[in-house]
């Protein structure tokens, strides 16, 4: 299965075959908080960004998550990816530390994915 750049809501069924193509329990992404666009799937979360940066994305606006196809609400999104390691940006580690781009990349997850009710 090809990393998914969501052009359309995305269903259950979408999203437990990406978790089975490649991590089972989860699905890894990407969102670019500029464009509201997100990518899902991939080995890496690095997969994902590349495809959104061919698509024209710029790496400054795209953070790594992780989301969880069999829970709801907080339970179903983690906010940690090495791409999201990023001094320049003001973060030092795997998970986002601000919570204004957490809130960011929350708001984009869930317009792609409602049923996780985000």
């Amino acid at each position: 299965m090809e990393i998914l750049v969501v052009r359309e809501l995305v269903d259950q069924e979408t999203l437990n075959a990406l978790a089975k193509e490649w991590h089972h329990t989860l699905v890894k992404g990407v969102a670019d908080i500029s464009l509201d666009t997100v990518a899902l799937g991939g080995e890496w979360h690095t997969d994902a960004k590349n495809r959104l940066i061919e698509e024209g994305s710029e790496q400054k606006n795209l953070w790594g998550f992780n989301i969880y196809p069999n829970e709801k609400g907080d339970a179903a999104i983690e906010y940690n990816s090495l791409i999201n390691i990023r001094p320049l940006q003001g973060n030092r580690s795997m998970e986002i530390t601000s919570e204004e781009t957490k809130k960011a990349v929350r708001k984009v997850v869930a317009l792609a994915v409602p049923f996780l009710g985000l």
